[in-house]
């Protein structure tokens, strides 16, 4: 899903199947995107990082086409599968820092569940700014360093929470050297919109009931219709795990 495309292709754990027991996450997912969409129709959209196609569906709900864009063969297999029957999709085999696609022939990129493998995601934004048209949308998701537990954890220990990426790998993983794993500041990766000329219109706060104990007791429907409700008035806070930047290109 984004640069280092051995790994992807080697990892035997299947992807698709880290879904299966996170309905809540993925639901949560696909309603801030209809959110942060609603009212939108576009011609071309690129997912990229995209997996499987996991959020494909939904794309094509506000998309005539959408180009599902991965760095790994695998996912890009798995995704035939997934899709197979959906009309106006195709696959790119890409990576997010080198996206073969025309300057300015695209008209909304979705980043989600990548940046978090990108320690510094400055050349994957500014291929996204590259290949977006003019007065085009992006959606751009982070995980987030700052959301409300971390900061009461760092400020437990009279720390600031960092403005640069964290690794939250465990000591074995950066030892063997797995994919990259780290959490975003969302002021920074603001900033790192902005400087690849990306105007950043709106943000969300996302899967913010994520407990694996409120899963157990709460309905899935409750709960979706809950985090529904959270999304918008929690982002000014910066709450949730998880945070989605709808961005513009000026044009």
């Amino acid at each position: 899903m984004a640069q280092r495309t051995n790994q992807y292709d080697d990892n035997p754990q299947s992807y698709r199947t880290y879904w299966v027991s996170r309905g809540y996450e993925h639901d949560a997912e696909v309603a801030a995107l209809r959110r942060l969409l609603e009212g939108r129709h576009f011609g071309h959209a690129a997912d990229v990082g995209g997996g499987y196609g996991r959020l494909v569906p939904v794309l094509r709900e506000f998309a005539d086409r959408v180009t599902l864009v991965d760095a790994s063969r695998k996912q890009l297999n798995d995704a035939e599968v997934y899709l197979k029957g959906l009309a106006g999709v195709s696959m790119r085999l890409m990576s997010a820092d080198g996206l073969g696609l025309h300057s300015a022939s695209v008209d909304l990129v979705t980043l989600i569940r990548v940046m978090h493998h990108l320690p510094d995601p400055r050349a994957a934004l500014t291929e996204i700014a590259r290949v977006l048209r003019p007065g085009g949308t992006a959606v751009v998701e982070t995980a987030n360093l700052a959301h409300a537990a971390n900061r009461l954890r760092y400020a437990a220990h009279r720390r600031r929470v960092p403005l640069s990426p964290v690794d939250i790998r465990s000591a074995e993983n950066r030892e063997r050297d797995s994919i990259p794993f780290v959490n975003h500041h969302p002021r920074t990766v603001a900033a790192q919109l902005e400087a690849a000329g990306l105007r950043v219109e709106r943000r969300l706060s996302v899967s913010n009931l994520r407990s694996t104990r409120l899963k157990r007791v709460v309905p899935h429907s409750a709960l979706v219709r809950a985090e529904g409700a959270l999304q918008s008035p929690l982002a000014r806070v910066g709450f949730g795990p998880s945070i989605f930047f709808l961005v513009r290109k000026p044009g």
